[in-house]
């Protein structure tokens, strides 16, 4: 028998960790005395007296198992596995002794018991502030008929954004800051989104009718960007009726509409012209008011917007009719009115009017052109009425400060870098150039920097340096 035993110690070897689940453990667990040697004896005798451990070994290896159970159940677990007994059997030694800071133990979603295989609790879906696995699709919720909050008028629901309709005493607090920036931008879909956002309800008819007030007080460009507003909103936000009613009211508020605009019946008739055209007013609507305007400012807009759709059969445009101010025209549009704006003020000499002219053109960057082409007709033309008469323009557009100093100086260098090509067509080009940049200096128009930078024609020489310093009498 105790060969027997010694064959199968031999074949299966017993390691010190593996006593830890012996029956040995259970009595450490429920009184952790160590046994006597009384009791080493009898399970000696119980194979035979042949019983191969000692007793100091045998209590070598309860106390290493005992070590083990109390590492495993005190250290956390980012501290290693196995790692306690791997120097010599002492504790204290191992990599897995020490301690870790409580903030990582409360962050750390693995379980405290010191059990399992050390994976993350509820399969990393747990913890705090954490909805769920990542990829995980939550079913519909089934809704509990025995809940006692359970209200069955509720389960068909539809919930939607309800916005309040606009008051009366907001709304022009809310409508003027859109057509502002509109006049900035230009955008009408931008406005349209806007409008869309609000609840207008009955008040819609008063959006043409604040744009088109707001218009006669601004720029001829903003009055054509106020035609193609209503033009673009009549259809997603307006209706032809809601365009009717506001120009009614318009026609109704002349009289207060002139006290900020003397001129809004002439305006007005401008716009319901247009309107006409664009086809978001009727044909018959200057129709009927015939025989039933008492006031003769209404009377006087409908009479404008009737003589101008008589002549768009004779070819006026009124798609036009307010121009396209601004850095929406194209610049061969404005070269054209420039030039135009030039030779009415050389045949009328009516300097008010050119500088009142230039500023409805809305081109405060495209001055420098205006000078250029100035220059060019100086120099293009014969005698001294239109010399005289462009310097005093320009002297007056400067003192007035329609023109900066930055487009008088980028107007001049302009003609100082053309010059040349310039006196191919004029010969006396230089020479009235010179001229003129002097008596510019002179009225103030421009600086001593920009007077100095201005072109000369080379002079010929009248002696030459191989003819021995003789005289060329051909060249006199």
């Amino acid at each position: 028998m105790a060969a027997d035993c010694e064959a199968w110690l031999n074949a299966n070897p017993v390691e010190a960790g593996d006593l830890s689940d012996s029956f040995l453990s259970g009595e450490e667990d429920n009184g952790g005395a160590v046994p006597s040697s009384k009791n080493i004896n009898a399970a000696n005798n119980e194979i035979n007296g042949n019983w191969l451990v000692s007793s100091s070994s045998m209590h070598e290896a309860r106390l290493k198992a005992k070590a083990k159970r109390r590492l495993r159940k005190n250290s956390s677990r980012d501290s290693g596995r196995g790692d306690s007994l791997s120097d010599g059997g002492d504790p204290s030694k191992g990599s897995g002794a020490g301690s870790t800071s409580p903030k990582s133990k409360l962050l750390d979603r693995k379980s405290r018991l010191g059990k399992g295989r050390g994976l993350p609790k509820k399969g990393g879906g747990g913890g705090k502030g954490v909805w769920g696995r990542s990829g995980e699709v939550y079913e519909p919720e089934q809704v509990d008929t025995k809940d006692p909050n359970y209200d069955e008028a509720q389960e068909n629901c539809v919930y939607e954004t309800v916005v309040p309709p606009l008051e009366e005493r907001d709304f022009g607090k809310t409508i003027t800051p859109i057509v502002q920036e509109y006049f900035e931008h230009g955008d009408t879909n931008e406005v349209a989104e806007l409008l869309g956002e609000l609840n207008l309800g009955p008040m819609r008819s008063g959006v043409p009718t604040l744009a088109v007030a707001l218009a006669l007080e601004a720029k001829a460009s903003h009055r054509e960007l106020t035609s193609r507003l209503l033009a673009d909103l009549c259809g997603p936000v307006l209706t032809c009726g809601d365009v009717e009613s506001a120009f009614d009211k318009l026609l109704s508020e002349l009289p207060d509409l002139m006290l900020d605009t003397p001129g809004a019946p002439q305006l007005v008739g401008q716009f319901i012209a247009r309107a006409v055209k664009d086809q978001i007013l009727s044909k018959s609507y200057i129709e009927g008011y015939k025989g039933k305007v008492d006031c003769e400012h209404a009377r006087a807009a409908l009479d404008r917007a009737a003589v101008l759709l008589r002549m768009s059969t004779g070819g006026l445009r009124i798609d036009n009719l307010w121009g396209s101010g601004g850095g929406q025209r194209a610049v061969t549009e404005l070269v054209k009115e420039m030039n135009l704006l030039l030779k009415e003020y050389i045949l009328s000499g009516d300097g008010k009017e050119a500088e009142r002219c230039l500023r409805e053109l809305e081109v405060p960057h495209f001055h420098h052109e205006f000078v250029y082409e100035a220059l060019v007709m100086v120099l293009e033309s014969k005698g001294e009425k239109t010399f005289k008469m462009v310097l005093q323009l320009l002297k007056r557009l400067w003192v007035s400060t329609v023109i900066t100093v930055d487009q008088m100086r980028r107007g001049y260098e302009r003609v100082y870098m053309d010059i040349a090509e310039i006196n191919i067509d004029v010969p006396r080009a230089y020479f009235i150039l010179e001229l003129f940049v002097d008596k510019s200096f002179s009225a103030g128009v421009i600086d001593k920097n920009l007077r100095d930078i201005c072109p000369c024609r080379g002079r010929k020489r009248f002696v030459s340096e191989g003819d021995g310093g003789c005289l060329k009498l051909e060249s006199f």
